[in-house]
């Protein structure tokens, strides 16, 4: 079974009674972290529960040291999951408004806890979900307390050090999750310096989906990263973002091109640039 997995509104409704499904809302706004939270309050898939991307699916902030979504520590991960009704064998779907940021965060949350057959996206996200005029619910659903467990899999990440370390060598090849005027510079609207690291390629998440806001095919995916994987041919391919959200959105489409699951750098710029001597392009 592929790692990554899309599931149509269509499909998801037809699940909707099956006893071994869990659906997770990840809806959230940067720029206002309470308005996923408000969002489900006025309507979400029937028995989906939320998960705030601060609260839940991120750890705390350290200012000067971490960025600003640090990953949230397994144990209390695990712990969200079971509050949940998550078990290993849970069929998972997983959304958020559209694009997928947020739940793709969701998604690797879990491969990196172990979690790696049985969890979806569903292709976009509660706008698909409402465009086709399929039922809501205003209550949150009461579930059993799930078994969940997991173990962290530090293979799937790296870190500002190591990174640093193989700059200029042609041993890593960077993928920038970021839009375009973010990476070169020349905007920033959210972190105190502008850039990115160098030798890092702009590969903004949101190309991943076509005019309608669903996922490109498998054919499309293959050909944008593939010249990323020759470029790195056994050399670490590693995504990174503002914070370590997109890049997983790179990373579930890279994986639903099927290529392997590439390496995630949590901390991304936000934290990149907590030390200044680190370079900046």
């Amino acid at each position: 079974m592929p790692l990554a997995q899309l599931l149509s509104a269509q499909a998801l409704v037809e699940r909707l009674t099956q006893p071994d499904l869990r659906i997770l809302d990840c809806r959230f706004a940067l720029d206002d972290p309470d308005q996923g939270a408000r969002q489900y309050a006025e309507g979400h898939i029937p028995g989906a529960q939320y998960a705030d991307l601060e609260r839940d699916l991120s750890g705390p902030v350290i200012p000067g040291v971490t960025g600003r979504h640090p990953l949230p520590q397994a144990q209390a991960l695990i712990a969200r999951l079971r509050h949940w009704g998550l078990s290993n064998d849970s069929q998972i779907v997983l959304y958020d408004d559209g694009p997928g940021a947020f739940a793709a965060r969701a998604w690797w949350l879990l491969a990196w806890l172990g979690k790696r057959d049985g969890v979806y996206l569903l292709d976009g996200g509660y706008k698909a979900w409402r465009e086709a005029d399929l039922p809501i619910d205003l209550q949150a659903t009461m579930l059993p307390m799930g078994t969940f467990e997991g173990q962290p899999d530090d293979e799937l990440t790296i870190d500002a050090e190591q990174i640093r370390a193989a700059l200029g060598s042609g041993q890593q090849t960077l993928l920038d999750a970021r839009a375009l005027p973010r990476f070169l510079g020349e905007v920033e609207p959210i972190d105190p310096v502008a850039g990115h690291i160098p030798g890092a390629h702009c590969v903004p998440f949101t190309d991943n989906l076509d005019a309608n806001g669903r996922f490109r095919t498998v054919a499309e995916l293959k050909k944008r990263f593939g010249p990323y994987l020759a470029e790195c041919h056994a050399q670490p391919l590693v995504a990174y973002c503002g914070s370590g959200v997109t890049a997983c959105h790179n990373l579930f489409a890279l994986s639903l091109a099927g290529y392997p699951l590439a390496r995630l750098y949590p901390g991304s710029w936000s934290e990149w640039i907590t030390q200044p001597d680190r370079p900046v392009a």
